[in-house]
């Protein structure tokens, strides 16, 4: 390919690669990113953009006039904090369908799922791509390979209200199409696109659904493995039958804890959605019902979820809560009621659970009264400063880009019981007390609900949920002085989940595999049966 080739391909022009190729230059010289783009100002107004730095930065290695350096090109791509949890992370957004919920709270918009606004950040690739899900998965591969991020571990997160109420036909076309994107290459069959899949430039790691809680069934999670799903959202929002009862959510709080029971014993990750500030609650009671999510509400423990999202209730119109609030009868929490109670439950979150979001990018204009900051995280995050408190989430505690000295890190077995289960969180601790890695093994009881009639790779089984070791995402089989992938802690954690099991008593080892990840665990002594991978322990 020659230079103009190139530059089309890259839509950067001659005049902005010698213009990137200066900045680049005083850069390299120790210049901040920010400061050397400023210097060099585009004619007719502008700057280069950091995609336009990384599509030089390209030029120049691929055509041998730099010799590659990944931590320049970690300094000058845009966001490294999307890759540092160990994977990139694509979403990508349903078609308009209707919903089984009725709930008040949820805005309405003709042309889109159900709860999602049309100019939400996380819904408006979906619009512009007409919901097509190769389009949607194709163009955010290339934007975010355009400012240097590593695409060859990808976890899908399809959104769009409940993905278990679509017609069965659509949501197998839907992830078959995503699998072609992420393949390069079209297939005939899901079946097909999986196998594909396995050693694609673009690996599936993970692949994220969300339902609610009265759509589990078990025929229902042998569907969710035919796909590939991994990883499961549920829109809990209360663990109060009044609240859920007045805001008409359409299920009951035991409906949650029965889904999350069967999630577990099929070896999903489990992520609850909580709402804090519906119709009828109060700061106190919203205080209680957080606690509802990680105690022992029976002999056989409770939700204890994996991952939780925070998303405070915002009043929007076209909503029956507008209608109410119209009334009278509803007042949104003012920003700092808000933030102390938020910051409240986070000092409670137990340290094997990930808080992934405390908000919802809904835009401002959207929200009638109420908090309208998008940057609520670190508000609560700063009053914890002031308390002289910390978070323990997984998030608040992850390695991230430091750098990491596996012979400094310390395994840990934190135990705790989860409905019909108990749970191990093994992880690798730093001096620092970060998280460097981690795996989740499930130790069913024997009240556990049974699904071996309908899963029969579990007979016999404890279940490997989740591995996950954290750091800047690396390509597969590179290596990076420091960093906690690539390093060997998966191997260890998945031999330290097989002794526990084998202690346990429990013959056989499975793992709910990502497709993109069934060939790591072959190399680990794993076999693949129907829908999962398991390893005889006898």
């Amino acid at each position: 390919m020659d230079v103009n080739e190139w530059l089309d391909s890259q839509k950067l022009t001659a005049e902005k690669l010698e213009i990137a190729r200066a900045v680049l230059e005083v850069i390299r010289e120790g210049t901040d990113v920010f400061k050397a783009v400023r210097r060099y100002p585009l004619e007719g107004g502008g700057y280069l953009s950091k995609a336009n730095l990384v599509a030089a930065y390209t030029y120049l290695v691929e055509h041998g006039e730099w010799t590659e350096d990944r931590e320049f090109l970690d300094k000058i791509k845009m966001k490294p904090v999307r890759t540092l949890s160990g994977v990139t992370t694509v979403t990508i957004l349903t078609k308009p369908y209707p919903c089984p919920g009725n709930c008040i709270f949820c805005p309405t918009e003709v042309q889109m799922p159900k709860s999602y606004l049309s100019d939400e950040p996380g819904a408006m690739r979906g619009v512009q791509n007409q919901f097509d899900p190769f389009r949607q998965v194709a163009s955010r591969i290339q934007s975010l390979t355009a400012v240097g991020h590593p695409t060859d571990k990808i976890e899908l997160l399809i959104l769009g209200g409940s993905w278990t109420a679509y017609p069965r036909t659509y949501q197998e076309e839907f992830i078959r199409r995503c699998f072609d994107a992420l393949n390069l290459k079209e297939a005939s069959t899901i079946e097909e696109a999986q196998h594909l899949n396995e050693t694609a430039s673009h690996r599936n790691v993970g692949l994220v659904i969300e339902t609610r809680p009265d759509e589990i069934t078990p025929e229902e999670l042998v569907w969710l493995r035919h796909l590939g799903v991994t990883k499961v959202q549920m829109g809990a929002q209360s663990l109060d039958d009044r609240i859920l009862a007045i805001n008409h959510r359409g299920h009951r709080a035991a409906d949650t804890l029965r889904a999350t029971a069967l999630l577990r014993a099929a070896g999903f990750k489990i992520v609850l959605h909580w709402m804090p500030n519906l119709l009828g609650a109060t700061p106190e009671t919203d205080r209680q019902d957080f606690r509802r999510l990680f105690a022992d509400l029976t002999e056989e423990g409770g939700y204890a979820p994996d991952e939780i999202k925070i998303y405070p209730t915002q009043l929007l119109e076209n909503t029956g809560l507008y209608e109410q609030w119209k009334q009278g009868n509803y007042q949104p929490y003012s920003q700092e009621t808000l933030i102390q109670l938020i910051a409240d439950v986070k000092e409670e979150i137990p340290s094997y659970c990930r808080i992934n979001r405390v908000i919802r990018d809904i835009p401002a204009p959207h929200v009638i009264a109420g908090n309208r900051r998008s940057s609520l995280r670190q508000d609560v995050l700063a009053e914890l400063a002031r308390r002289g408190k910390q978070c323990g989430c997984i998030r608040c505690r992850e390695v991230r880009g430091k750098a990491v000295d596996p012979l400094n890190l310390h395994l840990e077995d934190l135990q705790y019981q989860a409905a019909y289960a108990e749970e191990h969180f093994l992880h690798f601790r730093t001096p620092q007390n970060q998280i460097a890695g981690y795996l989740r093994l499930s130790l069913p009881n024997p009240s556990a609900p049974d699904l071996t009639n309908v899963l029969p790779d579990l007979i016999g089984a404890a279940i490997i949920r989740e591995v996950h070791i954290y750091g800047q995402s690396l390509q597969v089989g590179e290596e990076k002085p420091g960093s906690a992938q690539h390093v060997g802690l998966g191997t260890r954690l998945i031999e330290e989940s097989e002794k526990i099991a084998r202690q346990a008593g429990y013959p056989n080892l499975a793992v709910i595999s990502a497709v993109g990840t069934r060939i790591y665990y072959e190399k680990r002594g794993f076999q693949r049966r129907s829908l999962y991978l398991v390893k005889p322990l006898v």
